[in-house]
Protein backbone atom coordinates (compact mmCIF):
# COMPACT_ATOMS: atom_id res chain seq x y z
CA UNK A 1 0.00 0.00 0.00
CA UNK A 2 1.51 3.27 -1.07
CA UNK A 3 0.70 6.75 0.98
CA UNK A 4 -0.40 8.99 -1.38
CA UNK A 5 2.93 11.40 -0.63
CA UNK A 6 4.92 8.49 -1.35
CA UNK A 7 2.76 7.85 -4.72
CA UNK A 8 3.51 11.23 -5.91
CA UNK A 9 7.12 10.32 -4.95
CA UNK A 10 7.32 7.70 -7.32
CA UNK A 11 5.78 10.14 -10.21
CA UNK A 12 8.23 12.61 -9.83
CA UNK A 13 10.49 9.83 -10.83
CA UNK A 14 8.46 8.79 -13.55
CA UNK A 15 8.17 12.33 -14.76
CA UNK A 16 11.83 13.46 -14.03
CA UNK A 17 13.24 10.18 -16.60
CA UNK A 18 10.03 11.32 -19.19
CA UNK A 19 11.42 14.52 -19.01
CA UNK A 20 14.80 14.51 -20.03
CA UNK A 21 13.97 11.49 -22.81
CA UNK A 22 11.59 13.85 -24.24
CA UNK A 23 14.12 16.73 -24.51
CA UNK A 24 16.56 14.26 -25.96
CA UNK A 25 14.36 12.55 -28.16
CA UNK A 26 10.58 14.07 -28.31
CA UNK A 27 8.22 11.35 -28.20
CA UNK A 28 6.72 11.34 -31.87
CA UNK A 29 2.75 10.26 -30.60
CA UNK A 30 0.86 8.95 -28.17
CA UNK A 31 0.61 5.61 -28.10
CA UNK A 32 4.55 5.76 -27.79
CA UNK A 33 4.29 8.14 -25.24
CA UNK A 34 2.39 5.81 -23.28
CA UNK A 35 3.50 2.64 -23.33
CA UNK A 36 7.36 4.40 -22.27
CA UNK A 37 4.80 5.83 -19.37
CA UNK A 38 3.57 2.35 -18.73
CA UNK A 39 6.89 0.78 -18.79
CA UNK A 40 8.20 3.21 -16.01
CA UNK A 41 5.65 2.44 -14.09
CA UNK A 42 6.20 -0.70 -13.73
CA UNK A 43 10.36 -0.51 -13.46
CA UNK A 44 9.70 2.12 -10.94
CA UNK A 45 6.57 1.28 -8.82
CA UNK A 46 8.16 0.84 -5.16
CA UNK A 47 8.55 -3.14 -4.54
CA UNK A 48 6.89 -3.12 -0.77
CA UNK A 49 3.54 -1.50 -2.56
CA UNK A 50 2.79 -4.81 -3.56
CA UNK A 51 1.19 -3.91 -7.06
CA UNK A 52 0.70 -5.56 -10.25
CA UNK A 53 0.64 -3.36 -13.43
CA UNK A 54 -0.90 -4.44 -16.36
CA UNK A 55 2.13 -4.17 -19.24
CA UNK A 56 -0.68 -4.27 -21.84
CA UNK A 57 -3.09 -1.24 -22.69
CA UNK A 58 -6.07 -1.74 -22.01
CA UNK A 59 -8.64 0.39 -24.78
CA UNK A 60 -11.15 2.76 -23.55
CA UNK A 61 -9.75 2.17 -19.95
CA UNK A 62 -10.19 5.23 -17.65
CA UNK A 63 -7.43 5.85 -15.98
CA UNK A 64 -5.08 4.53 -19.03
CA UNK A 65 -2.85 2.95 -16.24
CA UNK A 66 -4.79 1.87 -12.97
CA UNK A 67 -1.94 1.24 -10.10
CA UNK A 68 -3.92 -0.38 -7.26
CA UNK A 69 -6.38 2.31 -5.97
CA UNK A 70 -4.16 4.86 -8.04
CA UNK A 71 -4.47 6.04 -11.47
CA UNK A 72 -2.50 7.89 -13.92
CA UNK A 73 -4.39 9.11 -17.27
CA UNK A 74 -1.73 9.69 -19.88
CA UNK A 75 -2.42 12.86 -22.00
CA UNK A 76 -0.24 13.55 -25.10
CA UNK A 77 0.34 16.61 -27.80
CA UNK A 78 2.82 17.67 -30.34
CA UNK A 79 1.68 21.38 -29.44
CA UNK A 80 3.48 23.86 -26.96
CA UNK A 81 0.22 23.58 -24.77
CA UNK A 82 -0.70 21.69 -21.44
CA UNK A 83 -4.46 21.58 -22.43
CA UNK A 84 -6.32 18.52 -23.90
CA UNK A 85 -9.49 16.62 -24.36
CA UNK A 86 -9.87 14.49 -21.50
CA UNK A 87 -12.42 11.73 -20.59
CA UNK A 88 -16.51 11.28 -21.29
CA UNK A 89 -18.09 12.70 -17.95
CA UNK A 90 -19.72 9.08 -17.65
CA UNK A 91 -16.82 7.28 -17.20
CA UNK A 92 -18.27 3.96 -18.23
CA UNK A 93 -15.23 2.15 -18.26
CA UNK A 94 -13.58 3.39 -15.09
CA UNK A 95 -11.04 0.70 -13.75
CA UNK A 96 -12.02 -1.10 -10.53
CA UNK A 97 -10.82 -0.03 -7.49
CA UNK A 98 -9.14 3.21 -8.49
CA UNK A 99 -9.73 5.82 -5.88
CA UNK A 100 -7.07 8.73 -6.60
CA UNK A 101 -6.50 10.14 -10.45
CA UNK A 102 -3.11 11.77 -11.80
CA UNK A 103 -2.64 12.89 -15.22
CA UNK A 104 0.99 12.53 -17.00
CA UNK A 105 1.00 15.15 -19.62
CA UNK A 106 3.84 14.78 -22.52
CA UNK A 107 4.03 18.18 -24.19
CA UNK A 108 6.81 17.79 -26.90
CA UNK A 109 5.53 21.48 -28.76
CA UNK A 110 8.02 24.05 -27.78
CA UNK A 111 10.95 23.12 -25.13
CA UNK A 112 9.52 19.66 -24.77
CA UNK A 113 8.18 18.90 -21.23
CA UNK A 114 6.84 16.44 -18.97
CA UNK A 115 4.75 16.93 -15.80
CA UNK A 116 1.73 15.32 -13.45
CA UNK A 117 -1.10 17.28 -11.61
CA UNK A 118 -3.99 15.80 -9.61
CA UNK A 119 -6.83 14.32 -11.96
CA UNK A 120 -9.34 16.69 -10.32
CA UNK A 121 -6.91 19.51 -9.88
CA UNK A 122 -6.17 19.79 -13.65
CA UNK A 123 -10.17 19.85 -15.04
CA UNK A 124 -10.63 23.46 -16.06
CA UNK A 125 -13.41 22.61 -18.75
CA UNK A 126 -16.08 20.96 -19.70
CA UNK A 127 -16.79 20.56 -24.08
CA UNK A 128 -19.31 18.61 -25.88
CA UNK A 129 -19.54 16.16 -28.56
CA UNK A 130 -21.74 13.04 -28.61
CA UNK A 131 -21.40 13.55 -24.64
CA UNK A 132 -19.82 16.01 -22.63
CA UNK A 133 -15.96 15.53 -22.18
CA UNK A 134 -13.38 17.45 -19.38
CA UNK A 135 -10.66 19.21 -20.78
CA UNK A 136 -7.62 19.20 -18.38
CA UNK A 137 -5.02 22.03 -18.25
CA UNK A 138 -1.62 21.44 -15.97
CA UNK A 139 -1.02 23.80 -13.70
CA UNK A 140 -3.80 26.14 -15.04
CA UNK A 141 -4.25 29.83 -13.47
CA UNK A 142 -7.58 29.18 -13.56
CA UNK A 143 -9.59 27.10 -11.39
CA UNK A 144 -10.57 23.85 -11.46
CA UNK A 145 -14.12 22.79 -12.69
CA UNK A 146 -15.31 20.85 -9.80
CA UNK A 147 -14.47 24.34 -7.47
CA UNK A 148 -17.11 26.16 -10.11
CA UNK A 149 -18.98 23.66 -9.34
CA UNK A 150 -18.94 23.72 -5.56
CA UNK A 151 -18.66 20.20 -5.42
CA UNK A 152 -15.23 17.53 -5.26
CA UNK A 153 -14.53 15.50 -7.98
CA UNK A 154 -15.26 12.35 -5.87
CA UNK A 155 -18.79 13.73 -5.58
CA UNK A 156 -19.42 14.29 -9.19
CA UNK A 157 -18.27 11.19 -10.10
CA UNK A 158 -20.77 9.79 -7.74
CA UNK A 159 -23.91 11.81 -9.36
CA UNK A 160 -26.24 9.88 -11.96
CA UNK A 161 -26.06 10.92 -15.79
CA UNK A 162 -28.89 13.13 -15.36
CA UNK A 163 -27.64 14.89 -11.80
CA UNK A 164 -24.12 15.18 -13.71
CA UNK A 165 -26.14 16.97 -17.02
CA UNK A 166 -27.28 19.82 -14.36
CA UNK A 167 -24.63 20.98 -13.14
CA UNK A 168 -23.50 21.10 -17.03
CA UNK A 169 -26.10 23.03 -17.95
CA UNK A 170 -25.61 25.35 -15.27
CA UNK A 171 -21.96 25.67 -16.01
CA UNK A 172 -22.76 26.32 -19.84
CA UNK A 173 -25.51 29.05 -19.29
CA UNK A 174 -23.22 30.61 -17.26
CA UNK A 175 -20.25 31.07 -20.00
CA UNK A 176 -22.90 32.19 -22.52
CA UNK A 177 -21.65 35.36 -24.35
CA UNK A 178 -24.19 38.11 -26.08
CA UNK A 179 -25.63 36.81 -29.28
CA UNK A 180 -25.29 32.92 -28.30
CA UNK A 181 -27.36 30.50 -27.39
CA UNK A 182 -27.58 27.30 -25.85
CA UNK A 183 -28.79 24.13 -28.33
CA UNK A 184 -30.34 21.22 -26.09
CA UNK A 185 -33.21 19.53 -24.73
CA UNK A 186 -33.10 20.82 -21.17
CA UNK A 187 -34.65 17.29 -19.53
CA UNK A 188 -31.86 15.37 -21.38
CA UNK A 189 -32.86 11.47 -20.98
CA UNK A 190 -30.68 9.96 -24.15
CA UNK A 191 -27.37 10.21 -23.06
CA UNK A 192 -25.99 9.59 -25.78
CA UNK A 193 -28.13 12.09 -27.52
CA UNK A 194 -26.46 15.34 -29.41
CA UNK A 195 -29.18 17.50 -28.07
CA UNK A 196 -26.32 18.78 -25.49
CA UNK A 197 -25.50 22.22 -23.55
CA UNK A 198 -23.81 24.56 -26.92
CA UNK A 199 -22.40 27.60 -27.51
CA UNK A 200 -23.39 28.52 -31.32
CA UNK A 201 -21.98 30.40 -34.18
CA UNK A 202 -22.83 30.41 -37.33
CA UNK A 203 -20.41 29.29 -39.66
CA UNK A 204 -21.18 32.03 -42.43
CA UNK A 205 -20.20 34.83 -39.58
CA UNK A 206 -16.64 33.43 -38.93
CA UNK A 207 -13.49 35.33 -39.92
CA UNK A 208 -12.05 33.61 -43.20
CA UNK A 209 -8.74 31.70 -41.21
CA UNK A 210 -10.89 30.33 -39.08
CA UNK A 211 -13.23 28.90 -41.77
CA UNK A 212 -10.42 27.31 -43.52
CA UNK A 213 -9.04 25.53 -40.22
CA UNK A 214 -11.89 24.33 -39.76
CA UNK A 215 -12.60 23.13 -42.84
CA UNK A 216 -9.23 20.89 -42.42
CA UNK A 217 -10.89 19.73 -39.46
CA UNK A 218 -14.07 18.82 -41.17
CA UNK A 219 -12.29 16.79 -43.80
CA UNK A 220 -10.30 14.70 -41.47
CA UNK A 221 -13.19 13.39 -39.32
CA UNK A 222 -15.33 13.37 -42.01
CA UNK A 223 -14.10 11.66 -45.61
CA UNK A 224 -17.45 10.73 -46.66
CA UNK A 225 -17.04 14.47 -47.98
CA UNK A 226 -15.38 12.69 -51.42
CA UNK A 227 -18.29 10.43 -51.95
CA UNK A 228 -20.41 10.76 -54.67
CA UNK A 229 -22.85 13.95 -54.49
CA UNK A 230 -25.90 11.38 -54.27
CA UNK A 231 -24.54 9.27 -51.26
CA UNK A 232 -26.35 9.50 -48.42
CA UNK A 233 -24.99 11.35 -45.05
CA UNK A 234 -22.38 12.68 -47.01
CA UNK A 235 -21.83 15.70 -44.70
CA UNK A 236 -23.23 13.86 -41.57
CA UNK A 237 -20.42 13.65 -39.25
CA UNK A 238 -18.75 17.24 -40.83
CA UNK A 239 -22.05 18.88 -39.33
CA UNK A 240 -22.22 16.85 -36.45
CA UNK A 241 -18.37 17.55 -35.41
CA UNK A 242 -19.12 21.47 -36.21
CA UNK A 243 -21.85 21.92 -33.54
CA UNK A 244 -20.93 19.25 -30.92
CA UNK A 245 -17.13 20.10 -31.07
CA UNK A 246 -17.10 23.63 -32.33
CA UNK A 247 -20.27 25.06 -31.03
CA UNK A 248 -20.69 26.33 -35.05
CA UNK A 249 -23.93 25.57 -37.13
CA UNK A 250 -23.25 25.15 -40.85
CA UNK A 251 -26.83 25.24 -42.58
CA UNK A 252 -25.46 24.87 -45.84
CA UNK A 253 -22.58 22.00 -45.60
CA UNK A 254 -22.20 21.21 -49.16
CA UNK A 255 -20.53 24.60 -49.68
CA UNK A 256 -17.78 23.63 -47.13
CA UNK A 257 -16.03 21.83 -50.08
CA UNK A 258 -18.52 21.71 -52.71
CA UNK A 259 -19.03 25.90 -54.03
CA UNK A 260 -16.88 27.47 -56.47
CA UNK A 261 -16.04 30.12 -53.92
CA UNK A 262 -13.87 27.36 -51.80
CA UNK A 263 -12.58 25.57 -54.79
CA UNK A 264 -11.29 28.67 -57.01
CA UNK A 265 -8.43 30.26 -56.11
CA UNK A 266 -8.06 33.72 -57.89
CA UNK A 267 -6.20 32.29 -60.90
CA UNK A 268 -8.10 29.23 -61.09
CA UNK A 269 -10.85 28.30 -63.90
CA UNK A 270 -14.43 27.26 -62.97
CA UNK A 271 -15.29 23.55 -63.78
CA UNK A 272 -13.19 20.36 -62.72
CA UNK A 273 -14.12 18.58 -59.38
CA UNK A 274 -14.58 21.20 -56.58
CA UNK A 275 -14.52 18.88 -54.09
CA UNK A 276 -10.63 17.62 -55.25
CA UNK A 277 -9.78 21.39 -55.93
CA UNK A 278 -11.51 22.80 -52.29
CA UNK A 279 -8.72 19.95 -50.75
CA UNK A 280 -5.89 21.01 -52.80
CA UNK A 281 -6.01 24.51 -51.95
CA UNK A 282 -6.28 23.56 -47.55
CA UNK A 283 -3.10 20.79 -48.07
CA UNK A 284 -0.81 22.76 -45.48
CA UNK A 285 -4.09 23.26 -42.84
CA UNK A 286 -4.82 19.49 -43.29
CA UNK A 287 -1.31 18.66 -42.99
CA UNK A 288 -1.10 21.04 -39.21
CA UNK A 289 -4.12 19.48 -38.39
CA UNK A 290 -3.51 16.01 -38.32
CA UNK A 291 -0.48 16.64 -36.29
CA UNK A 292 -2.40 18.83 -33.97
CA UNK A 293 -5.60 16.79 -33.56
CA UNK A 294 -6.35 14.99 -30.43
CA UNK A 295 -6.41 10.98 -30.64
CA UNK A 296 -9.48 11.14 -28.52
CA UNK A 297 -11.17 12.63 -31.32
CA UNK A 298 -9.34 10.49 -34.42
CA UNK A 299 -10.57 7.29 -32.27
CA UNK A 300 -14.41 8.99 -32.27
CA UNK A 301 -14.38 9.35 -35.43
CA UNK A 302 -12.03 6.87 -37.56
CA UNK A 303 -12.90 4.02 -35.01
CA UNK A 304 -9.79 3.80 -34.06
CA UNK A 305 -6.51 5.40 -32.65
CA UNK A 306 -3.43 5.99 -35.06
CA UNK A 307 -0.47 7.41 -34.49
CA UNK A 308 -0.03 10.63 -35.45
CA UNK A 309 3.02 10.60 -38.27
CA UNK A 310 0.57 7.69 -39.86
CA UNK A 311 -2.20 9.72 -40.03
CA UNK A 312 -2.51 11.46 -43.21
CA UNK A 313 -1.85 8.01 -45.29
CA UNK A 314 -4.36 6.42 -43.20
CA UNK A 315 -6.76 8.95 -44.22
CA UNK A 316 -6.13 9.07 -47.72
CA UNK A 317 -6.48 5.45 -48.26
CA UNK A 318 -10.24 6.04 -46.71
CA UNK A 319 -10.54 8.88 -49.28
CA UNK A 320 -9.47 6.76 -51.94
CA UNK A 321 -11.70 3.83 -50.93
CA UNK A 322 -14.87 6.46 -51.06
CA UNK A 323 -13.81 9.18 -54.08
CA UNK A 324 -16.29 9.26 -56.91
CA UNK A 325 -14.13 9.87 -60.06
CA UNK A 326 -10.81 10.93 -59.13
CA UNK A 327 -7.88 9.60 -57.09
CA UNK A 328 -7.06 11.76 -53.67
CA UNK A 329 -3.28 9.92 -52.97
CA UNK A 330 -2.66 10.81 -56.92
CA UNK A 331 -4.00 13.87 -56.90
CA UNK A 332 -3.24 15.28 -53.09
CA UNK A 333 -0.02 16.46 -51.64
CA UNK A 334 1.73 15.03 -54.83
CA UNK A 335 1.18 11.75 -53.77
CA UNK A 336 2.98 11.83 -50.57
CA UNK A 337 1.15 10.25 -48.79
CA UNK A 338 0.01 7.23 -50.81
CA UNK A 339 -0.09 4.12 -49.16
CA UNK A 340 3.37 1.59 -49.87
Amino acid sequence: MLTKKEFEKFLDEVCTVLRQEAKNAPFKSQDIFENRVRALCIAKIPAYADIVINPEPVPQIFPDVPIGEYGVEVKFTLKDTWRSVANSIQEKNKADGVQHIYVVFGKMGGIPDVKWQLYEDSVIHVRTSHVPRFEVEIESDRPSLFEGFGISYAEFADLDMHEKMEYIRKYARNRLKEGERLWWIEDIDAVDSHDLPLEVRLYTSLPQEEKIRLRAEVALVSPRIVCSGRAKHKYDNAVLYLITYRGVLCHQARDLFSAGSVANSAEDYRGGNYVEKSLKLIEHEIEKAALEMDDALIVEYWGESVPTEKRLEYWIKMLDDLADGWIPSESLFNGRYKAK
